[in-house]
């Protein structure tokens, strides 16, 4: 390849009518317009073209120009290796077409920011969309890719087509360099297939005895189905959940799930109530019925929704931590029964249907005592449906004379913060406003009562508030914030999450990994403040605060917020590389990193674009409304979308890739569907 003699480096795009050309005027990037003066620039230096499409409303067009464009470094290897042709997509749509089709045909998913390498006679040859500045979560960084493209158009033009499988292995190489730990969407998909191998195929959970719900794993499960598309691993997911829901570990007559099954057919449970198992597992419920409409999980949700009112909401509206499973020093005395119990209360023949259907006998199948469970029961009816939840609440009714389980009344931030944000996502698929009512009075409590300033507290009974709170109640309380910010669109939820982002990074963060130490540094009672990376029966506070800081950083249109939660992934992820499978909620954290739609809902109908976009399932999905200028900072990046179209819209940025704008509410799931085919 010739040098490019007499070549002045200069950036031509002053001369653009395009308000997005016009956006990269001072880049230190030698910037053509398409045209033949480019074309045949190209063919005289026999340098290969580095074609970069967007458009001004793209928000990871902006991205990419500002960590690569604007970077001198970068740009001197993009100088002197390509002729460098930037092309504004709504200004140019055919040449858009051509290459966006062209990087379809190789096999790449498409979007904007496009970036395509041709050769000097402007053919397609390899390309893709964003590319980081640096190397990060199994993507090589783009001065890599750059060289790596160039040194392929020098030492063998002459295969360049055929050589495309060993680029994408060499940059794969560079990607994952030697002696570092690197997670990326492949190690995801590799620990999914793991762990759902692991998976009990006649009763779901992972096998053997005891079983816990883990619900961190089910919902890794379920971002490797929307991630791959495989099926198997949501029909894994929805067989535990459904065993689960027709299980002795779920009381049939109050709603609500048990800590735990002792038994590998979630037949005989610890019989106490958590309100954090709940939390996770109403949601997951939730997810689940909005897939595939099984009546099942909409009705366990309701009911376990009816139990956290009746027996675990305190006068104030928050919500008591567990119930115990003891009661007159007996463990599960409160929930089993005997047949002739049954039989006194509702008459044999009643009876006799009942126990057919909940696998109720003279012998039991606990100790001499009957739980209630619908693992074996006849197939349902709706007649028959009806006529057992009567019965139910003959029961129920009678079950509430018993000498109660222990309640612990106490309210915890962040097992609060968990119901609040599982109550605003069910509600939001099942269409039940109240619970959206119920979340915020919840929150409103915690936010007046529980905190001092801009400092979160921990724990709160009759009065008394123990304080400070842990990584744990900021993690899980702006998480709640957030939420509930996305589904009303209310600024003060997102004032009050931002807040205490504040107050996190000021009194909890660690400034070796940019993750979170459990206590505060004001904490005066311990030896040490613990550590910990790993997730327990809850997900680890670091894990909560990476999916936080992804959202913060689009619902406030600051991508400080983005790399703060880079730092913390690939920093843990290094530590944790050895054992993946302790910090799951880690990696579904990671999975909303790189895949997350956004989606900006502008114009005087945002709302309505925004309640279509909340339809969404609500694991990696952002949404955000901007129905005016002054509804945003000045310096929100989706200021450049409402100037960009008059009408009302959504904006659809999948991971780190943007679609056109969609201009009715009904195109924007197939939007987000396209992005991600």
């Amino acid at each position: 390849m010739s040098s490019p003699q007499n070549t002045a480096h200069l950036n031509r795009l002053a001369q653009a009518t395009s308000p997005y050309l016009l956006q990269h005027k001072h880049n230190p990037v030698d910037w053509w317009q398409w045209g033949p003066e480019a074309l045949a620039e190209a063919k005289r230096s026999n340098r290969p073209i580095m074609l970069s499409v967007g458009y001004a409303a793209c928000h990871w067009c902006h991205v990419m120009a500002h960590e690569s464009f604007e970077d001198a470094t970068t740009a001197a290897v993009m100088n002197e290796l390509f002729v460098n042709i930037k092309v504004d997509r709504e200004e140019r749509p055919d040449i858009d077409q051509i290459y966006m089709n062209a990087l379809h045909l190789l096999g790449e998913q498409g979007g904007w920011p496009l970036t395509m390498f041709l050769t000097p006679s402007a053919e397609p040859v390899w390309g893709g969309t964003y590319f980081p500045n640096e190397s990060k979560f199994g993507r090589p960084a783009f001065t890599d890719i750059l060289r790596e493209v160039s040194r392929l158009f020098r030492d063998e033009p002459q295969k360049i087509e055929q050589n495309r499988a060993a680029l994408l292995a060499r940059l794969a190489d560079k990607a994952r360099p030697e002696g570092k730990v690197t997670v990326g969407l492949k190690e995801l998909d590799g620990a999914a297939k793991q762990i759902g191998n692991a998976f009990d195929a006649v009763h779901g959970g992972l096998r053997g005895a005891p079983k816990f719900p883990q619900p961190a794993i089910l919902e890794m499960l379920w971002r490797a189905g929307s991630r791959s598309g495989d099926a198997r691993f949501f029909e894994t997911a929805e067989h535990t959940l459904e065993r689960m829901s027709e299980g002795g570990i779920y009381d049939h007559l109050g709603g609500g799930f048990s800590r735990y099954s002792v038994d590998e057919k979630w037949l005989v449970p610890h019989f106490e109530k958590m309100l954090y198992d709940n939390a996770q597992l109403l949601e997951l419920l939730a997810l689940a019925y909005q897939r595939g409409g099984n009546a099942l999980f909409a009705t366990r949700a309701r009911e376990t929704v009816e139990w956290l009112k009746r027996e675990m909401t305190t006068p104030e509206g928050a919500f008591s931590a567990s119930l115990d499973a003891d009661s007159e020093g007996e463990e599960g005395k409160f929930y089993v029964w005997s047949k002739n119990e049954i039989i006194e209360l509702i008459g044999p023949e009643a009876g006799g249907f009942f126990m057919r259907h909940y696998d109720v006998s003279d012998e039991g199948n606990f100790e001499g005592h009957n739980i209630l469970n619908r693992s074996t029961a006849p197939e349902r009816s709706d007649a028959g449906e009806a006529r057992l939840k009567a019965l139910r609440d003959i029961l129920l009714d009678a079950r509430s004379a018993r000498v109660r389980p222990g309640l612990d009344d106490k309210v915890l931030a962040d097992w609060n913060g968990l119901m609040i944000a599982a109550l605003v996502n069910a509600g939001i698929i099942l269409d039940e406003p109240s619970w959206l009512a119920l979340a915020q009075r919840a929150f409103d409590f915690i936010a007046t009562s529980m905190t001092k300033g801009d400092r979160l507290g921990h724990s709160w009974r009759a009065g008394q508030l123990l304080f400070p709170g842990l990584a744990s109640d900021f993690a899980a309380m702006i998480r709640a914030a957030l939420t509930l910010y996305e589904a009303t669109g209310e600024k003060r939820f997102l004032d009050q999450a931002v807040s205490w982002q504040g107050a996190f990074d000021a009194h909890y963060a660690d400034a070796e990994t940019g993750g979170y130490y459990w206590s505060a540094d004001d904490a005066t009672d311990l030896l040490l403040r613990p550590h910990s990376t790993a997730d327990d029966a809850t997900p680890n506070p670091n894990a909560v605060a990476a999916q936080n800081l992804v959202r913060l950083s689009v619902l406030i249109g600051d991508d400080r917020w983005r790399a703060q939660a880079d730092r913390l992934l690939e920093n843990i992820l290094a530590i944790a590389g050895k054992n993946l499978f302790g910090h799951v909620a880690l990696l579904n954290a990671l999975d909303l990193r790189l895949r997350a739609a956004q989606i900006v809902c502008t114009g005087a109908e945002a709302e309505r674009f925004a309640q279509s976009a909340l339809k969404l399932p609500f694991i990696d999905r952002i949404v955000l409304r901007a129905g005016a200028a002054t509804d945003l900072p000045t310096t929100h990046p989706a200021q450049e979308k409402l100037k960009a179209i008059a009408e009302s819209a959504a904006f659809v940025c999948v991971g780190e890739r943007c679609s056109r704008p969609v201009t009715t509410p009904e195109q924007i799931a197939p939007a987000v569907a396209a992005m991600r085919a």
